[in-house]
């Protein structure tokens, strides 16, 4: 029984992980380059698989994981355990996700972002996957992404299984908590505001409208599992992709890297664009250590590809 009376909900499939939160590059990491060039000529071969991580968005406002500055360094993410079992736990999370869903829904594409958009209409893409949560490949036009740890714009009863939007959820919470205006020493990649123990003390959280149950945003958390449909339908996409292109993302968690992995098995090349090592370096063709907005809008100019601003608002 958790602290506020209501009964735990069973973790997915009786599977209890704790997250993976940290990665040490070893010395026989390879370097990276500032090459382009294989890069350019993937997309000119087509059929190319995009793997995207917090890394895209940080042009965006929205602070990766584990880059320079990174939000781990400071604060440590929700857990499916902790989340499901303390009522205090919950209380603090929709705190501060509450509070930093004003900033993050105002979150706009930045190059990157619109650098796929165009590829994928010049026919250059096999498909995006994004470990994202942010909703921001598809607000720059792409199609047909696969949100790998779900989106921030949906949330779900835990009991009975209703869904509704967040902006909906959003206007629930402010009723309840008039007032709540507190100041965040910052934002991170899953739209949590950092606030202190003392800011959400008396914050109201809101129970399902229909039964009463936990609402949770529809998001993976950190220590639960992908749905394994989603699983099977990227590593369907890994095997009809001639080759895939990893944007952004460190690769920490198995999540991201087992389709790194499923790749590069099956001869097919993989690009890293990445500042920072990552834990899949090792199995890539190249990583290119550049900013993602510069090196994709870069080689959108060598293929001759504009990159517009057919962002939704």
């Amino acid at each position: 029984m958790s602290d506020d009376g209501v009964p735990p909900v069973p973790y997915p499939c009786g599977m209890r992980m704790r997250p993976t939160v940290s990665w040490t590059p070893t010395g026989d990491v390879p370097a990276g380059t500032t090459d382009l060039e294989p890069v350019a000529d993937a997309l000119s071969a087509g059929g190319v698989l995009v793997l995207s991580g917090a890394g895209i968005s940080t042009e965006s406002g929205i602070p990766d994981y584990r880059g320079e500055g990174g939000s781990l360094s400071r604060h440590t993410p929700m857990t499916y355990q902790d989340f499901t079992a303390s009522a205090q736990a919950r209380r603090r999370y929709w705190a501060r996700s509450h509070l930093g869903w004003r900033t993050f829904g105002r979150a706009r594409p930045n190059a990157g972002h619109r650098a796929v958009a165009a590829f994928g209409r010049h026919g250059l893409l096999s498909g995006v996957i994004t470990q994202n949560v942010d909703g921001l490949h598809q607000a720059a036009g792409s199609e047909d992404v696969v949100e790998l740890h779900g989106s921030l714009d949906r949330v779900g009863c835990l009991s009975c299984g209703d869904s509704i939007p967040r902006r909906e959820l959003a206007r629930r919470l402010e009723e309840a908590n008039p007032g709540f205006d507190p100041v965040a020493a910052g934002i991170n990649p899953d739209g949590d505001a950092d606030l202190t123990d003392e800011q959400v003390v008396d914050f109201c959280v809101v129970p399902c409208a229909i039964c009463g149950g936990i609402l949770k945003p529809d998001v993976v958390f950190f220590g639960e599992t992908v749905p394994p449909r989603r699983v099977e339908h990227c590593r369907e996409l890994v095997d009809e992709a001639t080759s895939l292109l990893v944007l952004g993302s460190s690769l920490t968690v198995m999540s991201g890297l087992r389709f790194v992995r499923q790749a590069a098995l099956a001869g097919k090349p993989v690009l890293i664009v990445n500042r920072d090592a990552t834990r899949g370096d090792r199995h890539a063709l190249t990583r290119i250590a550049l900013p993602l907005g510069t090196a994709l809008t870069t080689v959108a100019g060598e293929l001759g590809i504009p990159v517009d601003g057919h962002a939704t608002a």
